[in-house]
């Protein structure tokens, strides 16, 4: 019976994505190269959702936004807003534990040149959809960029003019469970965006807190 949070760790649905993983396994056979599956426990509150894990970052060490700079922002900030516990030091045996959070990507396998297509955004959503289902708990998501909004919207069946994505914004939706749900966007914490001053620490604390203060509030 197929699972329907985790892809299998051959997954065949995207061919072209299949082919990269395959590359990926001759090239570096140490590495994870596979599906990345959801980090953190599913009685979580709060589900962060990213893009695609990065060639080196998650595809190489199998957990996600670990082992690139995107991680070392996200993980930061959640150990200092009480969502994570331990230390991060880029490894998934780093003892690193998540509290009252989750964190998966809207696509499971690393994509060439970090841009998954929209076919492949589509085939994947099941995931994405089964995880949010598998969450009783759940009340609050984060996008992490404009593609993970869409994808969670897809995944709950809205429509994306009722919710524009926005960094800094939040939208109160219907879920499947018996609560509202409440998605935080942010700008994806990517080196580029950061680099560029698209995003600042600052910016990415800030959406943080106001998830943090919406949880407390509950």
């Amino acid at each position: 019976m197929l699972n329907t949070t985790e892809p299998d760790r051959d997954c065949p649905f995207c061919p072209r994505l299949v082919t990269f993983r395959h590359e990926a396994r001759a090239a570096h056979p140490d590495w994870h190269n596979a599906p990345v599956p959801s980090f953190g426990p599913s009685e979580a509150r709060l589900l962060i959702v990213g893009l695609a894990p990065g060639l080196r970052g998650a595809n190489c060490t199998g957990r996600p936004f670990t082992g690139d700079w995107a991680g070392d922002l996200l993980y930061e900030t959640l150990l200092d807003m009480g969502f994570a516990t331990g230390i991060y030091d880029e490894r998934p045996d780093d003892g690193l534990t998540l509290v009252d959070c989750r964190i998966t990507n809207a696509v499971r396998c690393v994509p060439p040149q970090n841009k998954p297509t929209p076919a492949e955004m589509a085939t994947c959503r099941r995931f994405l959809t089964g995880t949010i289902a598998s969450m009783p708990r759940l009340t609050a998501l984060v996008a992490l960029g404009r593609v993970a909004h869409e994808s969670i919207l897809r995944a709950l069946g809205h429509r994306l003019a009722a919710a524009p994505f926005g960094h800094g914004a939040s939208h109160v939706l219907p879920s499947p469970h018996s609560a509202p749900l409440t998605l935080f966007d942010s700008y994806h914490c990517s080196r580029y965006n950061t680099n560029t001053g698209v995003l600042t620490t600052e910016m990415f604390r800030a959406v943080f807190a106001q998830v943090r203060a919406s949880l407390d509030s509950a």
